[in-house]
């Protein structure tokens, strides 16, 4: 494995190659180049379509599975369906995330198609993050499509992170939830740049007694432009909130368009949405301990998104 291979693996999942002990999946431009399963997590190629299937055994306790994408080449288009099913009464983690890397002048991109089918009180924490780099004029394009099926009691904590480096990104979620499912998801991002960002969340609370938080939190930055469109919809006595939270920066635009929908009389949902310049009276606090403008600018956005 080349450095830059290693240091993009280090960015979108804080490892430097395969785990031992844990289930890995390495994709690399378009193809599969590393796999390991373990007795209770099972990886498989898919027979019709690009991509895998990982099976998850009932009650799997404190197991990670790593499936990380990089692209290395200008002017990859890949493509991939990965379906997750975990058992009943599993307990996992389960780490993704794509890096490209481009130093090319052709367009680079990687579309993940990842559903969930997650049993009954099965608890999984998902986290997925996106990174661009490279010196060429090609742009990094991450269209990610997230699909999440959670049976009764299950629990679900899904966290996506896009910094740096992502030229364009569209980010479709879908969540259904059954009785007394719970589901978080917490978003992070900041463009610069002529960089956009798109991000459509529906979550349809189907059963007695089912929950979802979605946080996003955004930084917009020079000539970037954000879209967030969460929607919750309540078909049974649930519980949702939404909170949105922006910084606008420069000449950067920011849409936040939080929808709500109750279908029963006792579906609670809540929704706030923020978008602001930097408060200017923590810039000049952190001026005054001797920092430069950007500086505190940078000081607080690193805190804001964490």
């Amino acid at each position: 494995m080349q450095e830059t291979d290693k240091a993009l693996l280090a960015q979108i999942a804080g490892i430097r190659g395969f785990q031992p002990g844990t289930a890995f999946n390495l994709r690399q431009n378009g193809a599969g180049v590393e796999r390991h399963s373990t007795q209770n997590v099972q990886i498989v190629n898919k027979s019709d379509q690009p991509g895998i299937d990982i099976h998850i055994s009932s009650n799997t306790s404190g197991e990670e599975v790593h499936i990380p994408v990089i692209l290395t080449q200008s002017g990859m288009n890949d493509l991939v369906y990965n379906d997750f099913y975990v058992g009943e009464g599993a307990n996992v983690k389960i780490i993704a995330g794509c890096g490209i890397h481009n130093d090319g002048c052709d367009t680079s991109q990687h579309d993940g198609i990842h559903t969930f089918h997650i049993g009954k009180n099965a608890r999984v924490t998902y986290i997925e993050k996106h990174y661009g780099e490279g010196e060429g004029s090609g742009k990094r394009i991450l269209n990610p499509t997230t699909v999440i099926y959670m049976e009764e009691g299950s629990y679900l904590e899904l966290d996506t992170v896009q910094i740096k480096g992502v030229d364009s990104t569209k980010r479709t979620t879908e969540c259904y939830l059954q009785a007394e499912a719970k589901l978080m998801i917490s978003e992070r991002l900041m463009t610069h740049g002529k960089q956009s960002a798109i991000s459509d969340v529906k979550v349809e609370l189907n059963g007695v007694n089912s929950s979802v938080r979605i946080v996003s939190r955004s930084v917009g930055k020079e000539g970037s432009v954000q879209v967030f469109h969460p929607i919750a919809v309540g078909n049974e006595r649930c519980r949702a909130h939404i909170q949105c939270d922006s910084i606008l920066m420069d000449q950067a635009k920011i849409s936040s368009i939080p929808e709500i929908t109750a279908n029963h009389v006792d579906a609670q949902i809540v929704h706030e949405a923020a978008i602001g310049k930097i408060n200017s009276e923590q810039l000049i606090k952190l001026e005054t301990f001797g920092l430069s403008e950007e500086e505190a600018e940078a000081v607080i956005i690193e805190g804001f998104l964490k």
